[in-house]
């Protein structure tokens, strides 16, 4: 019944797209530096998607791209392509180098001026949970990484190369990184660079201001950030220096409860996010195409209904989405990395990418039984999360052969 169900749902939505969306693409405009790469206007037939522009990049983007993290199928992400989205967002680690590969086929054969290709790489030797890079750490690995992703998309370039997950202010400002991607840049490999950051972003984003370096910033966004009013004034600075801004975890894990009883109002969330004007583009990730379909429906219209600001004033204590405040480090006395185990968390419950839980779990080192010295836990959550119970959880995940995960 679920398979017939899910059938009908991308037949429906084949339908919706070829009858109200097939015209609504629009080609990304070439940046700052013309004649280098591909150039394309938008079609002035197509007036209905809402675009902005990237920053200084010159890029004018529709309001949603696609996250494609969690996505392994190619029929979806070319529904996204034909239904109006450009920019896919990837990453040189998700699903282990796949989900590159699977975006290399899908966009095999296309107009290099139709789409807009960003990935992202680690800085070398970067500790995993506080994301710190050692000081004698060397650009070697990036590069052999960024070589990698290349190849894997197929591709002599891409759009938007990111250094991924900076936390902090030297994070963002560590030489030998800035100078590996200045020069990916200057080599024609990236027409644009930025930073990625998922916790601590109000401060990498200033860094990034201060660099006079990148061009785009990569943060998460969204309702349920404490801090979310500091994010959204970083936002506007950046934006007054040029900086071309795209939002992500605009979702804010999707759902309440790990059960996934209580949905989160995705629309409502997405449209939250986007209503502040110097965002350019959002990111959410997609793996259904009835998401798909309701991603695409707020290419047009981002008025939020009178409904769906009740939904976003619900108040629902806890939920999966950790905003990597950091305030439950120093009450873990085992001084682990529980920002990014809540994230695995809520890859496993939120977004039931069990893969890609395993994955961070596995670059964490983290031990099977990281607890087990504790008999009480004196780890206090913002957001009130059973951080104990939640650890214990999804640790199990870690030993599990990954050939059972899918």
């Amino acid at each position: 019944m679920a398979k017939n169900s899910n059938r009908l749902k991308r037949r429906s939505f084949l339908k919706w797209s070829a009858a109200g969306m097939a015209g609504l693409a629009v080609n990304p405009v070439s940046g700052t530096r013309p004649g280098d790469f591909p150039a394309a206007a938008p079609n002035p037939q197509k007036k209905d998607v809402i675009v902005r522009t990237l920053g200084r990049t010159g890029l004018k983007l529709p309001v949603v791209s696609m996250g494609v993290m969690n996505s392994d199928n190619s029929n979806l992400i070319r529904a996204a392509l034909d239904g109006g989205i450009v920019m896919l967002d990837t990453a040189h680690g998700y699903q282990r180098g796949k989900n590159e590969v699977i975006i290399g086929e899908v966009i095999k054969g296309r107009p290099r001026d139709s789409f807009v290709i960003a990935t992202k790489v680690p800085a070398p030797g970067r500790d995993r949970s506080t994301g710190a890079i050692p000081a004698d750490a060397q650009a070697d690995p990036f590069y052999e990484m960024f070589n990698l992703s290349l190849q894997r998309l197929g591709l002599e370039y891409v759009d938007i190369l990111y250094q991924h997950n900076v936390l902090a202010r030297d994070q963002a400002l560590f030489e030998p990184v800035l100078n590996a991607l200045q020069k990916i840049k200057k080599e024609g490999r990236a027409r644009f660079i930025g930073v990625t950051t998922h916790g601590n972003e109000p401060e990498v984003i200033r860094a990034v201001v201060e660099a006079k370096v990148h061009e785009v910033v990569l943060t998460a966004y969204n309702f349920r950030q404490d801090h979310r009013d500091e994010v959204r004034k970083a936002i506007a600075e950046a934006t007054r220096a040029g900086i071309g801004i795209v939002a992500m975890k605009t979702q804010a894990g999707a759902y309440w409860d790990k059960e996934k009883q209580q949905p989160i109002n995705m629309k409502a969330a997405l449209k939250w996010v986007l209503n502040d004007t110097n965002v350019t583009t959002a990111v959410p990730g997609m793996t259904a195409f009835d998401q798909l379909e309701e991603d695409l429906a707020v290419l047009t219209d981002l008025t939020l209904t009178e409904q769906e600001l009740k939904d976003l004033k619900v108040d629902i204590h806890g939920g999966l989405y950790c905003q990597h405040c950091r305030q439950c480090l120093p009450g873990c006395r085992q001084g682990l990395p529980l920002p990014d185990l809540m994230r695995s968390y809520m890859y496993a419950y939120g977004y039931r990418n069990l893969g890609l839980a395993q994955d961070l779990l596995k670059e964490l080192d983290v031990p099977s039984n990281p607890c087990r010295s504790c008999s009480t836990c004196t780890v206090k959550c913002a957001k009130g999360f059973d951080v104990a119970g939640r650890v214990k959880d999804i640790i199990r995940l870690k030993d599990i052969p990954a050939e059972f995960l899918g």
